[in-house]
């Protein structure tokens, strides 16, 4: 029955498996072998058929995507199996063709009716062969039965269609869902493994299932039509290959969606994302790539600042050393620079600017492979020397500073040494490198977030030539600085970032932001270019709600809690910066003070930070306790620099793949997310991580007459009641259940008072 369920599930609500197939293991029946004897017994030696691998190309040429879905099964079991393969159309997806493996070849199958192929296909099982049929199994379902497969055999099935691209604003969209598994999807007459067995032979959802490998590559044309693509969700590579551009997805989360921006000469292309959740304000991701015809590059002043102090003895100078040579590299004939050198006393390259020159460049690098380490720190001194002057009129002006300790000389207090660099800063932006956990994490946290620059934090076993040189070479070429977002239509609240932001050569702006009000607006940016100001628009919709883009809301959060982290610890406590860190680390399981981070002590074994609890009532502490192991806590001084790192994270985390670098429950098993939940496996049930004692909870049977109406009722829940057969989802002030002994129906009355309390 299971299978059945399951099918149904899939056929009624699609959206819960938008593309990625899956195998359906068809009931075990007693025919003859291939040697005359019985098949074994059912439910003791059968076939367990799992993926073993997913590659997805898609071609985009003009607006139409051409899709190519390569993935492999294997029978892991012992005895011979039959199976289905399902696969869930796109919307608007026009099937093409399906191929099975036989005999190590690739044979596409032939359209007729329904009913000869039918039969055709039973009288193929019976003679042990190898046949495919491919069923219109209607609501954009495709099934291909495939027989049989024999213990360790691998199939492999190619499924190819076509779809219109989305417009996204200024950008075609490309979306793909792998991975996410449903109820009943594996089937496994051999529960050996460690999987718990219905009576259908299936396994139960959040039991384990070997990985599977995937890859996910983009191919479009390679010119100046077409921009960089960006995704929200992963991480990507490109390569040119001939007149296109290659694109691999990196990164493990299930919904890729990746923007394409579309140019018209001299214009840029905007695209806007949103997620509008009822009863509460929307989530806007908003882009910009700059037009392929860019204004003229403005030239810099940079400056390198560096920590020659005595700790930096050893491997940490060398590292300093090979550092300032990238930062050298990354400089063109328009650019000038500076190099600071700092102890107890402050020295410099050159008194003043310098052009770039190659003779410049080389007297440079021989000053830097003279430097020793020794002495004091002298923060205040170095950065007062970085700092002085107004700087030039039409150059951008960064200072790259480098440290690894607290400062010994001169001006002591943090906060004194902060306040100054503000009012001597100007319009230039500071990027900061802290080294090692002995330093001032908060000083170097607050001296780049008051610079409109990053923090990094370098841990005492990685490279700090690496960091330097990562940022260096991206802040190459600022084709517009001073960039300002403006909304028409509806008000842009709690944005990230809050200030005036640069964009350099090959990158994109992206802002994270939540929105009041609904319907048409205008999205304008405005900034400063060499030629003048510069102003672009584009008219874009923000609905009133939209279950789309759920990973918006996960984004914008990560970002809050690393901006409040650093606000908090410039100003000191607050109990509102308090309560908001708290209430967005438990609704989105983002790793914050009061929730738990890792901590990753040069030397020592990861440990979860002391978890705090102070200012939350006895059940929220309790629902803490419950998601999370406690270990003693790290020394106070590796405290801070990892929460200061992990907040520098969180700041730029664009994509879901930068979020879940910073997040210990995106890599581990026992926390999943569904759309904008996050659960908690707690005793095999997949628990809402919001869940409180206090509220009321209705459980309903899975596939159940109940389960399907609330589905009908509260679409929202279609994410989480996907994720398996016991699940807790919370709404505002009810909880509901899926599990056995529930309910199988629910009176009209019944239903009227959840969806109202939902």
């Amino acid at each position: 029955m299971r299978t059945l369920f399951s099918l149904l599930a899939l056929t009624l609500f699609p959206s819960l498996l938008p593309a990625q197939g899956v195998v359906i293991g068809r009931p075990c029946v007693m025919r003859p072998c291939l040697t005359g004897r019985p098949c074994p017994p059912c439910g003791q030696r059968g076939p367990a058929v799992t993926r073993q691998s997913s590659d997805v190309r898609a071609e985009l040429t003009d607006r139409v995507l051409r899709f190519e879905v390569t993935e492999t099964f294997v029978n892991r079991g012992t005895g011979l199996g039959e199976a289905d393969y399902i696969f869930p159309m796109p919307k608007g997806a026009a099937f093409q063709d399906l191929k099975l493996s036989i005999n190590g070849e690739l044979v596409a199958g032939e359209l007729m009716d329904a009913g000869k192929a039918r039969g055709i296909y039973e009288q193929i099982v019976r003679q042990q062969r190898d046949p495919a049929l491919v069923e219109w199994m209607g609501y954009g379902m495709l099934r291909a039965r495939i027989f049989p497969i024999a213990p360790g055999e691998v199939k492999k099935v190619v499924v190819r269609f076509q779809m219109i691209a989305d417009r996204e604003g200024d950008a075609l969209r490309v979306d793909y869902f792998r991975g996410k598994r449903l109820p009943g999807t594996v089937f496994t007459g051999d529960a050996r493994d460690g999987g718990d067995m219905d009576g259908d032979g299936l396994r139960q959802a959040g039991r384990h299932e070997p990985s599977a490998r995937g890859s996910f590559v983009l191919t479009y044309p390679s010119d100046a039509m077409y921009g960089t693509a960006y995704s929200p969700t992963h991480s990507l590579a490109t390569e040119r290959r001939g007149g296109r551009r290659e694109v691999r997805v990196n990164g493990d989360a299930s919904e890729i969606t990746l923007l394409v921006p579309v140019r018209r000469n001299a214009e840029p292309s905007i695209s806007v994302l949103t997620h509008a959740p009822s009863r509460e304000d929307g989530f806007a991701l908003i882009t910009l790539s700059p037009p392929s015809v860019a204004p003229r590059s403005t030239a810099r002043d940079v400056t390198l600042v560096l920590d020659v102090s005595g700790s930096m003895a050893g491997s940490k100078i060398r590292q300093a050393r090979d550092a300032g040579k990238q930062v050298l590299a990354t400089l063109s004939p328009a650019d000038r620079f500076r190099l600071i050198d700092f102890s107890t006393d402050v020295r410099s390259f050159r008194d003043e600017f310098v052009r770039a020159t190659p003779d410049n460049l080389r007297s440079a690098t021989r000053y830097l492979e003279s430097l020793d380490a020794s002495g004091s720190t002298n923060i205040s001194g170095a950065l007062e020397a970085a700092l002085e002057g107004s700087g030039a009129t039409g150059r951008l002006g960064l200072v790259l500073f480098v440290t690894d300790g607290e400062p010994t000389v001169g001006e002591r207090n943090a906060d004194a040494i902060a306040s100054r660099v503000a009012r001597q800063r100007g319009n230039r932006r500071i990027f900061s490198f802290g080294v090692g956990a002995d330093l001032n994490a908060a000083l170097v946290e607050r001296l780049a977030v008051e610079g409109r620059g990053t923090a990094h934090f370098v841990r005492p076993d990685e490279s700090v030539e690496r960091v330097v040189s990562i940022v260096a070479s991206r802040l190459t070429s600022p084709v517009v600085t001073d960039v300002r977002v403006s909304a028409e239509g509806v008000r842009l609240i709690k944005r990230h970032p809050t200030d005036a932001a640069d964009i350099f050569a090959g990158q994109d702006y992206v802002m994270l932001a939540r929105y009041d009000g609904n319907g048409p607006s205008r999205i304008r940016f405005e900034g400063q270019t060499a030629d003048g100001p510069v102003s672009w628009s584009s008219r874009v919709a923000f609905p009133s709600s939209s279950r789309e883009n759920s990973f918006i809301a996960r984004l914008w959060a990560t970002q809050r809690v690393g901006y409040l982290s650093a606000e908090k610890r410039k100003n000191g406590n607050s109990r509102e910066i308090d309560d908001e860190i708290r209430e967005l680390g438990e609704k989105y399981a983002i790793p914050t003070e009061f929730s738990s981070y890792l901590v990753l002590e040069p030397g020592m074994r990861p440990m979860l930070n002391q978890v705090t609890v102070t200012g939350s009532s006895a059940a929220g502490a309790d629902r803490r306790r419950d998601a999370m192991s406690v270990a003693p806590a790290a020394p106070a001084n590796v405290q801070s620099f990892e929460a200061a790192r992990a907040a520098a994270a969180q700041r730029s985390a664009t994509t879901l793949d930068t979020s879940n670098e910073a997040d210990f429950s995106g890599k581990g098993s026992s926390v999943r997310r569904a759309g904008a939940r996050s659960f908690i496996l707690r005793d095999g049930i997949w628990t809402d991580v919001l869940r409180t004692s206090a509220m009321r909870v209705v459980k309903v049977s899975p596939y159940s007459a109940a389960y399907f109406r609330l589905l009908e009722l509260i679409p929202d829940l279609a994410e989480a009641f996907a994720l398996g057969d016991r699940v807790v989802v919370t709404g505002r002030e009810i909880a509901l259940e899926v599990g056995t002994g529930g309910a199988e129906s629910l009176s009209d009355a019944d239903l009227k008072s959840i969806q109202a309390r939902w």
